[in-house]
C-alpha cells in the first residue's frame, strides 16, 4: 500500500522546500549546472548533484572548487548556472503529493517556503506551479546569511510565523535541508520517501 504524507500530529505550523520537494526542478537544475560545468571539464553526476541538494548555486560551485581542484569565480559561474536555469525552468514538474499536503492545510496552519534558491526565481516557480496565492512567507537564499545545512533558513520561517521551532514540520528532499531542520530542532520529513524522480532523466 502506497504510503500517504501526513502532517504530525505535534505539528503547529509547516515549512516546505521548495525544489524537489514541492517542484519537480531536480532535473532542470541539473541539466542546467552540467551545460555549464563541461566548460571547465567537470564530471557533474547525478550522485553528485544529490549530495549538494538544497545549497544556492554560488555555494554548490564553491563546493565543485574544492572537490574537483578547479578555480571557477563562484558568484559568476553560479550566475551563468541560474541563468541557464531560467531559460528551460518551465518544464518543471509538480510533486502533487506535497502540493496536495500544502493545500489542504492552507488557512489551517501557518505555513512558510523555506529555499536554498534565489527569490526572485523562487516566485517564478510558485507561479509556474500556481501556488504563488498560497504563500505568504518565503525564506530565500538572498534573506540568509548560512544556508542549508545551517538552521538559519528554517528558524527565520518560524520568526516569521511566529511558530515554536519545536512546533514546526519540515518537508525537504535533500540530505542538507533535513540536518537543517533537526539542528534547528524541528520535525523533519522526507519527502522522496513519497514519490519517485529520476535526476538524470530526460527533459
Amino acid at each position: 500500500m502506497e504510503k500517504k504524507l501526513q502532517v504530525n500530529p505535534r505539528a503547529k505550523a509547516l515549512i516546505f522546500d521548495l525544489d524537489g520537494t514541492l517542484a519537480d526542478t531536480m532535473p532542470v537544475h541539473y541539466r542546467a549546472y552540467q551545460h555549464i560545468l563541461k566548460d571547465y571539464g567537470i564530471d557533474f553526476s547525478p550522485e553528485l548533484f544529490a549530495s549538494l541538494a538544497g545549497i544556492p548555486a554560488v555555494g554548490t560551485i564553491a563546493k565543485l572548487n574544492e572537490i574537483f581542484g578547479t578555480s571557477m569565480d563562484a558568484e559568476k559561474v553560479g550566475q551563468y548556472k541560474e541563468e541557464e536555469y531560467e531559460k528551460i525552468m518551465y518544464k518543471m514538474k509538480p510533486i502533487e503529493p506535497v502540493i496536495n499536503l500544502l493545500k489542504e492545510n492552507y488557512g489551517k496552519l501557518p505555513l512558510a517556503i523555506g529555499t536554498g534558491g534565489y527569490r526572485r526565481l523562487a516566485w517564478k516557480t510558485l507561479q509556474i506551479l500556481e501556488l504563488d496565492e498560497y504563500v505568504d512567507i518565503l525564506v530565500s537564499a538572498d534573506d540568509i546569511t548560512h544556508p542549508k545545512p545551517h538552521p538559519e533558513t528554517f528558524l527565520r520561517c518560524a520568526e516569521l510565523m511566529g511558530a515554536p521551532a519545536r512546533d514546526c514540520q519540515v518537508f525537504e528532499d535533500g540530505q542538507p535541508g533535513m540536518q537543517a531542520a533537526k539542528a534547528a530542532g524541528m520535525m523533519a520529513t522526507l519527502v522522496t520517501d513519497f514519490y519517485n524522480v529520476s535526476i538524470g532523466e530526460e527533459i
